[in-house]
C-alpha cells in the first residue's frame, strides 16, 4: 500500500472521539468544522472504508473507525515520544492550573495513563477562575480548568456542576428579617447570580460575610452566619447541608482553557477525563 496517514489527520480523528463530536473537536483544534469533516473524508479515501456514520443527529464510529482509533492513538504516541527524545526543549515544564474544586480531577487526568504516554513535566497552580482565564490569555499559564456562568465564557465546555445553597446543620431561613447571605467569589459572578435569584422571589437579602476562597465561605456558613451559594462538589468534608425552601440556582459549566500550541494529545486526555467526571 502506497498511501500514508498524516499525523495531522490522525490527530483530528482522535479529537472527534476525545471531545465528543465534530463541533467540539473543531473548537479544541482551532479548526473549522468543514476542515474537520474534510480530514475524515481524506482518511476514508485513503483507507477505502467509511469511518463515521450518522446516528440521528449524532455521529458514531463504524467498526473500521473504531479500529483506526486504536491505531491512530498508537501512531501519535510513538510520533510524539520521538519528538521529545529528539528535541529536549519540547519537554519544558508546562504550567497547568485549576480552581480549588477542579484541582483533584485535573491532577488525576494528567497523571493517569489512559493508554497514552505520560504527561510532560508540569508545575501546578490553584487560583480562581477569572484569574486563570486571564493568565492563559497572557501566556503565563498553559492550560487551566475553570468554572463559569453563562454561555459566553472562554474555553471549551466539558460538563457542569450544580450550584446549591449550603448552611450549617439545623439552620433555617429567618422569617422576620432579611435572609443572611454568605458571598463567595467562585465562579465569577456567582454572588450576583445568587442575589438575583433570591430577589426574583421578592426576598430581602443581607450580605453578612464575604470570602474570595472556599474555606472562608464554608467557615462562615458552618458558624451559622447565613447561607452560601456554592458549586455542589466544593462542600465535601466541610460539614454543610442543603437547606430547603430556597430557589434553584442552576449550574456552572466546567471549561478547559488553553493557550495556542499546547499538545493536542494532552488536551484530549484532560478533556476526556473531565467529560467523564462531569457529565458530557
Amino acid at each position: 500500500m502506497d498511501e500514508t496517514l498524516e499525523i495531522s489527520l490522525l490527530r483530528t480523528f482522535v479529537a472527534i472521539d476525545d471531545w465528543g463530536g465534530f463541533g467540539r473537536a473543531a473548537s479544541a483544534l482551532r479548526k473549522s468544522q468543514p476542515t474537520v469533516s474534510q480530514h475524515v473524508r481524506t482518511l476514508e479515501r485513503r483507507l477505502g472504508h467509511a469511518l463515521v456514520e450518522r446516528d440521528g443527529r449524532k455521529a458514531k464510529f463504524t467498526g473500521a473507525g473504531e479500529r483506526l482509533l486504536v491505531e491512530a492513538r498508537r501512531i501519535i504516541a510513538v510520533h510524539d515520544e520521538a519528538l521529545v527524545r529528539l528535541d529536549p526543549t519540547a519537554a519544558r515544564p508546562l504550567v497547568v492550573a485549576a480552581t480549588e474544586m477542579m484541582a483533584p480531577a485535573l491532577l488525576t487526568a494528567l497523571t493517569a495513563g489512559r493508554g497514552i504516554r505520560p504527561a510532560p513535566p508540569f508545575t501546578f497552580l490553584i487560583e480562581r477562575s477569572g484569574a486563570l482565564t486571564d493568565a492563559v490569555a497572557a501566556g503565563t499559564v498553559d492550560l487551566a480548568v475553570v468554572l463559569a456562568l453563562g454561555p459566553d465564557a472562554s474555553g471549551v465546555e466539558l460538563g457542569a456542576v450544580p450550584l446549591r445553597w449550603f448552611a450549617a446543620p439545623g439552620w433555617q431561613p429567618p422569617t422576620d428579617r432579611p435572609l443572611p447571605f454568605v458571598s463567595h467569589a467562585e465562579p465569577p459572578g456567582l454572588a450576583q447570580h445568587a442575589m438575583r435569584v433570591l430577589q426574583d422571589q421578592v426576598r430581602q437579602v443581607e450580605t453578612v460575610a464575604e470570602s474570595p476562597g472556599l474555606a472562608g465561605a464554608c467557615a462562615a456558613a458552618r458558624a451559622g452566619l447565613g447561607v452560601a451559594a456554592l458549586p455542589a462538589a466544593e462542600t465535601d468534608g466541610h460539614g454543610l447541608v442543603s437547606p430547603g425552601e430556597l430557589p434553584d440556582l442552576g449550574a456552572a459549566t466546567v471549561r478547559l482553557v488553553a493557550r495556542p500550541g499546547v499538545d493536542e494529545q494532552l488536551l484530549s486526555r484532560v478533556a476526556r477525563a473531565l467529560a467523564d467526571r462531569f457529565g458530557r
